[in-house]
C-alpha cells in the first residue's frame, strides 16, 4: 500500500504548517503587523480628535449663533405685531409723536 502525500493537505502533510509558521514569523510579516497596528492606533487618535473638534464647533455654534437667530426672529415678530396694530388702529393723528 502506497502512501499518498499531498502538499496542500493542511495539517496532514506536516510540511504546510512549518512553511506557514516560517512565513508568519518572518521579519517582513512582523513589520507588516507592526505597521498595521500603528495605522489603527493613529486612526483611532484621529477619529477621537475629530470628534472632539466637532463637539467644540457644535457647542460654539449653539452659544454664539442661536441667540442671534432668536433675536432676529423676535424682532421680526415685533415688526409683524406693530403692522397688525397699525392696520387695526389706523394711521396715527398728524400731530402725534413717533
Amino acid at each position: 500500500m502506497a502512501t499518498n502525500k499531498r502538499t496542500g493537505a493542511g495539517k496532514s502533510g506536516g510540511r504546510d504548517s512549518s512553511i506557514l509558521a516560517k512565513i508568519a514569523n518572518h521579519e517582513i510579516a512582523n513589520k507588516g503587523r507592526r505597521a498595521a497596528c500603528d495605522a489603527v492606533y493613529v486612526s483611532k487618535k484621529l477619529l477621537r480628535s475629530t470628534g472632539k473638534a466637532a463637539w467644540i464647533v457644535g457647542t460654539s455654534f449653539l452659544i454664539l449663533v442661536v441667540p442671534l437667530l432668536i433675536q432676529a426672529e423676535r424682532d421680526q415678530m415685533l415688526g409683524e405685531i406693530e403692522l397688525q396694530q397699525a392696520s387695526i388702529l389706523g394711521p396715527p393723528p398728524p400731530g402725534a409723536l413717533q
